[in-house]
């Protein structure tokens, strides 16, 4: 365990499970840690965890998952309820710790709902900083590719700035919670962040969630998943993100075309040429497979749920939705954090007529039925 050349003199580089061990456990009772992880999805197939940053009020450390094994000291520290772990945009940090160590964390605040809470327009952890702070993170390693090895000196000092600073910043965004009142809110939000992992998903059908593809004929549909199919086969083989293999943007445009030569495939827009000219075969064949595909077993976009059958709806979600910006208004919120679309469609389909009513609409949190829970019932049974 040490505070190499490349990472800053005090922070601890821990690349081993016997110094990972030594660290969790010299770091003795803490009741908060910060945490951050960093992944490769902008350049991998399937993204996992390259590194992980931790800091409590005295130490942080850098730590490399790909050597200092599977970490159960850290994992048990984590889902200690008597430990805070204070993360920023904790969501997708949560998803990968799940995917690759089992990990729930508990007792978790989140520095980015906090401040959209508090009604903070711009919610980054760089702007964030420098607001409370008066700190400016660098920004040229957002899209760094963290799987290299060894990693520079500049990119592990980047790494280390995501917790250095967080527990202040917990603080801080913490006592504004407290002096507006809106802490309950926060902890609700927190509390339904345990648990949270990869949702399982049919990844055969991954190709209608292309944007645009809902605007496709059944036919070029077919083409579509067949080109997908490629894709994802050969970003696997690379170990490579699937836009990098080809953009989805050509994806729809090869299944409108539907070529069947390789010259063709130079018209496409977007198309790399040497991509047209080293998978041609691999590519039309794609397509010749969605276009051959049976009338009865072509792809259909399904249809979202639709609830017109109600003639009353519209009207009630406009009123829900004008009681609610006002509101936001009022606490000086975005109109969305405050309460989404779909929630309010929620209470409009429910037609609440009591407060009881309305405590019963799963989707509404319970910190937003008590802020805007009288106005709604009113202006619904007005």
């Amino acid at each position: 365990m040490t505070a190499p050349n490349n990472v800053r003199h005090d922070a601890l580089y821990v690349d081993s499970p016997a110094d990972a061990e030594r660290l969790i456990g010299s770091l003795g009772r803490v009741e908060q840690i910060a945490i951050d992880t960093e992944g490769a999805s902008f350049h991998k197939f399937v993204d996992r965890i390259y590194l992980i940053q931790i800091s409590t009020r005295d130490v942080t450390a850098v730590i490399d998952p790909l050597t200092a094994g599977e970490l159960p000291v850290l994992g048990a520290l984590l889902a200690d309820r008597s430990v805070e772990v204070v993360l920023h945009d904790a969501d997708y940090d949560l998803r990968l710790l799940h995917q690759d160590y089992g990990w729930h964390p508990t007792s978790i605040f989140d520095t980015r709902i906090a401040a959209q809470l508090l009604g903070i327009p711009a919610f980054g952890l760089g702007a964030l900083l420098e607001r409370f702070l008066g700190i400016r993170l660098e920004k040229k390693h957002q899209r760094a590719d963290w799987s290299m090895r060894p990693l520079p000196q500049d990119m592990l000092e980047y790494a280390q700035e995501d917790t250095r600073h967080l527990l202040r910043l917990r603080d801080l965004i913490g006592a504004e919670l407290e002096r507006l009142g809106r802490m309950d809110w926060a902890r609700e939000e927190f509390e339904l962040l345990e648990g949270t992992r990869w949702a399982a998903e049919d990844e055969s059908l991954a190709f209608m969630r292309i944007k645009g593809a809902r605007d496709l004929t059944r036919r070029e549909l077919a083409v579509l998943g067949e080109l997908a199919k490629w894709r994802d086969k050969t970003a696997a083989a690379l170990d490579r993100a699937v836009f990098r293999v080809m953009a989805n943007e050509v994806l729809l445009e090869l299944a409108r075309a539907a070529p069947t030569r390789e010259d063709q495939l130079l018209g496409i827009k977007g198309m790399p040429r040497s991509l047209a000219q080293r998978a041609s075969r691999e590519i039309l064949d794609a397509v010749a497979r969605g276009m051959a595909l049976a009338e009865d077993r072509l792809p259909r976009y399904p249809k979202s749920l639709r609830w017109q059958k109600d003639p009353d709806f519209d009207r009630r979600a406009t009123l829900l939705k004008g009681a609610r910006d006002a509101a936001a208004q009022r606490l000086q919120l975005d109109p969305g954090v405050l309460c989404s679309r779909e929630r309010l469609e929620a209470v409009a389909r429910r037609n609440p007529k009591t407060l009881e009513e309305l405590a019963e609409v799963r989707e509404l949190r319970k910190w937003q039925a008590a802020e805007l829970g009288q106005e709604f019932v009113r202006v619904l049974q007005a």
